[in-house]
Parts: C-alpha cells; structure tokens; sequence
C-alpha cells in the first residue's frame, strides 16, 4: 500500500513538473546577454533589441536561448508538449522590394547550425540536409523574397511553417483578419514593428500562427492554421531561438524587439510601451549593382532638366503662398496635403457640417485614398491664442493613444486655416443616444455599464498612465463619443491642461459646463484630477438615471445630485433609476449610483481617483460606504449654493454639440 502510495505521488509530481514548463519574457534584451547565445551578426544593441543580421550581404544571424526546453517525456509522454510564443520583430531594408531574406523562428535540437546556408535557407538549412527528417527543425519563416521554388513561396511577402525544410508545408501572404474573412496586408520589411504569436496545441495538434501590425490587438482567427502531429519533429529536448540571413543581392537588417515563451501554457504578455523603435537605414552607393547606379545617373540627369519647368512652377506656387513651417510643426502627426482634405469634405459644402465651435466648423469627409470616414475641425485662425490652441491640441493629442479616446489622424494648414483630422465616429454623442436616442433605440443597461467603465479607463490613462498628466476639465455625456462596437471615446481635449506628473495645475480660467463643473474649480479657478472625478461622477448618475444634470423635465431648480442623495437617504436609491431601462442588474446599478455620489462628493479630498475608481467598477475593490462619507443635509446646502453660483455670468459655460468625430468646442476659448 505504501508503496502505491509512493508511486502515485511521484507520478503526480512529474505530471505538475511537465504542467508548469519552461516560461520566460524578454522585454527588450539589455542585461540579457547570460541567457541568450548570440552567434554570426547577432548582437545586442545599446537599445535593447537583437539584431540579427545588418545589411551586409551573405550574412547568418543567430540568438537563442540558452537553455535547453523540455518539449515532451519520450518515455512516458510521447506527444510533443504544447507551447505558446509571442514576438515583436522588425526589418528594416534598403527599399522596397530590395530586402532580403527574413526570419524565422525555430526550435532546433542544437543552436548552432554547422553549413548552414545564408539566402532562402535562412542559417538553419543547407542544400546538403534540406528535407531531411533527421534535422528535427521546426521553423516558422518570416519571409520578405520570393521563394527559389516559385510553386511553394511566390509571393515575397509572406508567413510560412517549415519542418525539416525551406520548403514550407503551409504559407499565407503576410496579413492580419480584420472582421470575417477581410484581410488586411502586413507589409513585413516596412521597418514598423511587427506583433506575431505562433500557438501549438499538443492535445488537438495544431499550430496556429497570427501576425499583425503593433497597433492592434491580436486578431481571433490565425493567418495560418495547420493541423500537425509535432511529435515525431520535436525531440524531448529543443533549443528556442530565432535565425535570419541576407543574400548575395538583396539585405535587410532583422531586429528581434521583445519575446515571451511558455510551454504548456499562454506566453506572457509583452508590454508593448516604451518599446525601441529600429532606425530608418538608407542603402549606401558602395550596395548599388552597376545597373542601378545606371539608373540613378539616368535619373538625376532627367530631374536636372526638369528643373526649369519647376522653377516656372515656383513662379505659379508664389500666387498661391505656401505656409511657413512653425517649429511646434516638427514634432506633430502626420500632416495631410488641403487637397485630400477639400475633395473628402466635397470642397468643404455645408451639407458636410456636423458640428460648430468657437472657432469654426466641423466637416464629415471620406478620404478618397482609403475610403475611411474622418471628421476634419476648420479652425480661421484669428490673432495668436487660435494659434496657440492648435498647437497645444495638436502636440497633446497627436501622442496620446487609448481604446477610449478619440484618435487623431493628422492636421493641415493652409493660409489662415488650421485643420484637424479625426476619426470619424459614427454613433455620435453619449448623451444624443440617451435624450434623443434615432429609430427608437434605447442603450440597455449592459451597455450603459460597458461604456462607463469605457469612460473611467480612458480618464484613468489621462491622468496617470501617460507621461504627463491631462485634466480634461469638461467631462460630460456629450463629449462621450460612442463607436460602431458602442465602445466609449473620450473626445475634445480642447481645454486639456497638461503639466507634468507631481506639479499643480496653475491654470486658473474657469472653463466647463454647467452642472458638471467642481465646486473648488468654481470657487478658484484651478482645475485638476479631482474636478474630472466630479465631473465622471456627475456623469455616472446622468447615464443611470436618464436624466440631466440640471432641469431635466422638473422645475429649473431639479439638481440630479441632490435628487439621488435624497432618495439614497430615504432607502429608495433605486427609485432613480431610468425607467425606460427595464431589466438592469440590481448591485451593478446600485455601484455605479452610490459611485457617483461619492465622485461627486462636495469635498475634493473624499473622491477616488481615477484608479480606485476602475477598481470599484471592475470588482477588484469594494466600495466604501457611503453614507460614511456624505453628510447629506450639509452637501445638499452646499451643493444648492454652488449651483447658484455656476448659474451666474461668472462661469464661462460651454454646450458643445458633440457628432461622429470629436466635440465641435474643443477648440473653444477660455484659457
């Protein structure tokens, strides 16, 4: 018996041993190097990346990890085990179409290669032992030249899976799924950073390979999906590694930028902030073959001659005065050429209008290069504060990127007009979809809760999470922009103040909106993390109850803020909710009112922060009890007096008529 006991538990310790498998991340390579082994052009750079090989022609670059991984027990468990890769890579080429040969990732019974050969076979192959089962490789090429075999790889952009072999037993063009069965392409030698994951399920003996641009989340269907019994490939032990090479005409240099790597388990998470960006390189005249530097003596000649025609051209351009370039300009977004903008606002027509501020319109355009819907704010500039604002929007929002803000695309100028373009938002504003919902439709409450945790996540990134501190200063419902999966945007970041992490805001312009505005920002003038909170709070009884801050179909005395405390006291809280709800979940309702309350708390220091308050909305944190914190008859007198304070001239106030894009004053004055 207890020798049954002994063996059972022995075979359930190797069972764990082999559950758990080898699990490592590399976020960036500095101080790396014990781990890893560099062979051929491989080195680590000063930025923390790997680059396999550089741009000199018939070159091998090797970097594995040094450790050897338990892939499967030949003895007892002879399946190949399951593992689980994620990868951020970059190549960097010459030009278009000029790079060559990619990389690979591969698990290999050894990491050194002996007669590996550069160009197609990546330094893992030769001519000699290509194809042979006895190499026990597994590789998944990341292949930028056409194949020596145009019948296997004829397209010189594309994701294969290769074992044993050059020859890929399964390869798509490289491309990410957007929705359905669209593709989109990923073009791999571009030099942007490339997020690929490469999944094997040992049980179902699949191997999944996805790949997509950095930007975007990892798409639900794989590129490559492709059935395979691995155990018969994979020895009980591999090395992990990744191999590139060049040919003897074309180069590319390869980055590996970030990995993580499990087996019998998913991979952990890169964090993708903060990641190095591969340098631009520019091919030298010493890599041009005769017959291109032909061409280019060709071509200078043509352009010398051409240049007559652009000097009248220049001549024509002086009655059409091009703008001076401003130094703010240098660091900005993308920049978009007027004409673009003119011919997808249909010459700017009124028709387009979807919006207007103190500044000017805003136009719905579709662009006709890509067919994408933006909204495009036309600002005439007037004297230097128009000015100033576009450069504080422009430089603020131009580096801020979240799920739950609005993007902006790029800008433009021309004569006294300053453009910006965002994206297009289709579902418009919060509160039009609460108030003013189009063909009946009515938010249900899982939709309602969705978005505002949509809202805190995206004001949580504003205040913390970025490098510098943005107070937003008017949040409201309809500056809440809602998109086609009804995921909440933030939008106009017009009156943002920026400062950086650990300083005061000194900023003391009273700018927002009735009913949502902080009462310390009414009384000093100076806005901060809080005064948003106040603001959020606000909000999250506005889209519970379906009623407006002020007013909202009572008496012009209504305050929502009072109404729901005076219900809270009373033990019917749940009295105010909207009653064209229906059915809505009873805790999660009761969260988000009492959340409110405590956010719109008279007292700045007795609000969360934005943290707390995505803890509370997700669950991680309960909440604290209200009626703890809130002296109600004390906070409805000073809440009563404050409003009749913010009703006064002394507030500057602004109802912006928010639409598919961005709110219409985010670019309104007040600073």
């Amino acid at each position: 018996m207890a020798l049954a006991i002994s063996l059972a538990f022995l075979l359930l310790f190797h069972i764990c041993s082999l559950s758990q498998g080898e699990n490592f991340l590399f976020n960036g390579f500095n101080g790396s190097d014990g781990n890893l082994e560099l062979v051929g052009a491989s080195i680590v750079k000063p930025s923390g990346m790997i680059r396999l090989t550089n741009k000199t022609r018939g070159v091998i670059g090797h970097a594995f990890y040094k450790k050897p991984i338990t892939m499967k027990n030949s003895s007892s468990f002879p399946n190949a085990s399951s593992f689980s890769t994620e990868i951020v890579f970059a190549i960097v080429s010459p030009s278009s179409g000029s790079g060559g040969f990619g990389l690979a990732f591969t698990l290999s019974p050894s990491p050194s290669f002996p007669g590996a050969e550069a160009n197609h076979y990546f330094g893992i192959f030769n001519s000699s032992n290509d194809n042979k089962s006895s190499n026990h490789i597994l590789a998944v090429e990341f292949d930028t030249v056409n194949g020596y075999n145009e019948s296997w790889n004829s397209d010189g952009n594309h994701v294969g899976i290769d074992i044993n072999s050059v020859y890929s037993v399964a390869s798509e063009p490289a491309a990410y799924y957007t929705t359905g069965s669209h593709k989109e392409e990923v073009k791999m030698e571009s030099g942007d950073l490339i997020h690929a994951w490469i999944d094997y399920d040992g049980e179902a003996q699949l191997l999944n390979v996805t790949v997509s641009p950095i930007n975007k989340r990892k798409p639900t269907k794989p590129l490559l999906s492709y059935g395979i019994d691995l155990s018969s490939v994979l020895q009980e032990t591999m090395y992990a590694g990744f191999s590139a090479s060049t040919g003897d005409n074309q180069s590319s240099s390869h980055y590996i930028i970030a990995w993580s790597f499990a087996v019998n388990g998913i991979a952990r998470r890169i964090n993708l902030t903060d990641l190095p960006i591969p340098p631009k390189e520019k091919s030298s005249s010493s890599s041009y073959s005769p017959p291109v530097k032909a061409l280019i003596v060709a071509l200078s000649v043509l352009v010398f001659l051409l240049l007559a025609i652009l000097l009248l051209f220049t001549l024509y351009r002086r009655l059409m005065p091009s703008e001076t370039m401003e130094d703010w300009e240098i660091d900005c977004p993308h920049r978009f050429r007027y004409k673009d903008l003119q011919a997808a606002t249909k010459g700017f027509k009124d028709s387009n209008v979807i919006g207007a501020g103190g500044f000017g319109e805003v136009y719905k355009g579709i662009l006709p290069s890509t067919g994408c819907g933006i909204a495009v704010k036309k600002i005439t500039r007037n004297g230097i504060q128009g000015m100033r604002e576009f450069a504080a929007e422009i430089e603020s929002l131009g580096r801020l990127r979240h799920k739950n803000l609005v993007n902006l695309q790029g800008w433009c100028k021309k004569k006294n007009d300053l453009l910006i373009v965002y994206d297009y938002i289709p579902n418009g504003s919060l509160d039009t979809l609460i108030f003013h919902p189009k063909d009946n439709f009515m938010l249900s409450w899982q939709q309602r809760f969705n978005i505002l945790k949509g809202i805190a996540s995206g004001l949580l990134y504003l205040h913390e999470e970025w490098e510098q501190v943005v107070i937003h200063r008017d949040v409201k419902s309809s500056n809440v922009l809602i998109d086609e999966d009804l995921n909440a945007r933030l939008s106009d970041f017009g009156l943002a103040r920026l400062y950086d992490h650990g300083e005061i805001s000194r900023t003391t312009g009273v700018v927002g909106t009735i009913g949502y505005i902080a009462p310390e920002l009414a009384r000093t003038g100076k806005a901060s993390a809080a005064s948003d909170v106040f603001g959020y709070g606000i909000l999250l009884l506005e889209v519970a109850s379906g009623k407006r801050p002020i007013g909202s179909g009572h008496s012009d005395q209504f305050i929502l803020v009072d109404w729901v405390i005076e219900n809270h006291e009373a033990g019917r809280i749940l009295d105010t909710v909207d009653p064209k709800l229906g059915h809505y979940v009873v805790k999660e309702m009761e969260l988000v009112l009492e959340l409110g309350l405590l956010c719109s708390h008279f007292k700045p220091e007795a609000r969360p922060t934005m943290r707390q308050v995505v803890r509370y909305l997700n669950g991680d944190e309960p909440l604290p009890h209200v009626d703890n914190l809130i002296e109600s008859e004390s906070f409805c007198e000073m809440n009563s007096r404050f409003m009749q304070v913010i009703s006064s001239d002394s507030i500057i106030s602004y109802r912006s008529s928010s639409y598919g894009g961005i709110s219409s004053s985010s670019m309104a004055s007040g600073r």
